[in-house]
């Protein structure tokens, strides 16, 4: 089971406070760091200060900072880039990491920070995201010397000259969602990794089921995919550690047991087993409170332990 570190910089992070908790997951043995990709907090519990920063310029300069670790969104946000633009910063970004950078994409869906930074919404979203991963990947699979042209309903590419190209042979490429048709079947296409964020055992077994079963559709064997989920994580040593690390993120105990990896090491390894049961080989520990550098020290030396 790979152990992977997920931030919500919107809630308020200043890159400095990103590259301390990236360098912390490269020392404690991780195997990533991930960021969300918004621009506006949510919920009151945060105050979003000193404002946001951008996922591919943070990746950008995470990938000089840091030596091992795998880098990426969960998930880049189809409305806030040109595909062929995107394309270009993640294999730029990838040639300055040396080759070790992950894409997440979704189709975006947070309205408030659209119009808060003058973005465009687009009502048919799904139909973009499609043809932005045809272009993105597209664009990486063409030969150097070659062109790539692709004429979409929303987007239009000339004679491309599909460059620069990623360090890696293939960037891995993350979809994820709770979808039941539409989002199976381009996991299924494009996909090297499915995620499914914030979800329950149950719901993730059903899910991962229609991803296998597009996957096989598709011509493509069930286990060709990486399956993950994204959770929140609140562990401590004690009650009154779990206790005061719920409150520390405006969460109340017994919600995140539901809803997440929370409670004693020992309880968050018997979570974690479950989710392996049913499909899941990686999880994304969504870490809410950044300046709790302790947690993840306890997580790497009794959580991640255990899980070999």
């Amino acid at each position: 089971m790979d152990l992977r570190i997920f931030t919500e910089p919107q809630q308020g992070a200043s890159y400095e406070t990103l590259l301390t908790v990236a360098k912390a997951t490269e020392d404690l043995g991780f195997d990533a760091f991930f960021r969300s990709d918004h621009y506006v907090r949510m919920g009151s519990s945060a105050d979003g200060l000193p404002g946001p920063t951008d996922a591919w310029i943070t990746l950008a300069g995470l990938a000089r900072e840091t030596k091992r670790i795998r880098l990426g969104t969960l998930m880049t946000a189809g409305t806030f880039r040109l595909p062929g633009v995107l394309a270009i910063q993640v294999a730029q970004v990838d040639q300055m990491s040396g080759g070790r950078v992950e894409l997440g994409l979704g189709a975006g869906w947070f309205e408030e920070e659209h119009r808060a930074y003058g973005i465009p919404f687009p009502q048919e979203k799904f139909a973009r995201l499609e043809e932005q991963l045809a272009i993105v990947t597209g664009l990486w699979g063409t030969d150097v010397g070659k062109t790539f042209s692709y004429v979409g309903k929303h987007y239009q590419l000339v004679d491309s000259p599909a460059l620069p190209k990623p360090a890696q042979r293939k960037v891995p490429v993350l979809i994820g969602g709770h979808g039941a048709v539409r989002t199976p079947r381009l996991a299924a296409q494009y996909a090297d990794e499915f995620n499914i964020p914030f979800a329950s055992i149950e719901d993730s077994e059903r899910q991962f089921g229609r991803v296998r079963a597009a996957a096989e559709a598709a011509g493509r064997g069930p286990n060709d995919l990486v399956y993950s989920n994204a959770l929140v994580v609140c562990v401590g040593k004690d009650d009154a550690e779990v206790a005061r690390r719920a409150a520390a993120i405006g969460r109340e105990v017994d919600e995140l047991k539901a809803n997440g990896l929370a409670g004693s090491p020992a309880e968050v390894v018997d979570r974690i087993g479950q989710y392996s049961v049913i499909g899941a080989s990686r999880i994304y520990l969504q870490v809410l409170d950044l300046a709790d550098l302790d947690h993840l020290e306890l997580i790497s030396a009794q959580v991640q332990s255990q899980l070999g």
